[in-house]
């Protein structure tokens, strides 16, 4: 089986982790070469870039959301785990297991 599945599921998870990585870039790399280096322009485009990976998480998580009748609490701890640094690492690993606990039920079944 493949790490990131070909579901809903599998490629939020997969957003997830690219969003979480370009906003680690952007607190940990670009912000202080902005303010250390004096270049903002770094902030700029992996700004753009964060922004517009931010917005496909949060299309991506309507998406799967409404797919698989998400609580609208799990939606809103998945919105949150946006802001919080490492935060969508901790949610991608939590979705893995309960995807890997839905297949392993599904296959008994």
């Amino acid at each position: 089986m493949k790490y990131f599945s070909n579901t809903p599921v599998g490629r939020f998870r997969l957003i997830a982790v690219i969003e979480g990585i370009s906003y680690l870039t952007l607190l940990f790399i670009s912000m202080p070469i902005k303010y250390i280096l004096h270049e903002p322009s770094v902030v700029t485009y992996n700004g753009w870039v964060h922004g517009i990976l931010f917005m496909l998480y949060l299309w991506s998580l309507t998406n799967v959301a409404g797919n698989e009748r998400w609580r609208f609490g799990k939606s809103m701890k998945a919105f949150f785990a946006a802001f919080i640094p490492f935060a969508t690492f901790v949610l991608e690993k939590k979705l893995h297991k309960e995807e890997k606990m839905k297949l392993a039920t599904e296959t008994v079944e």
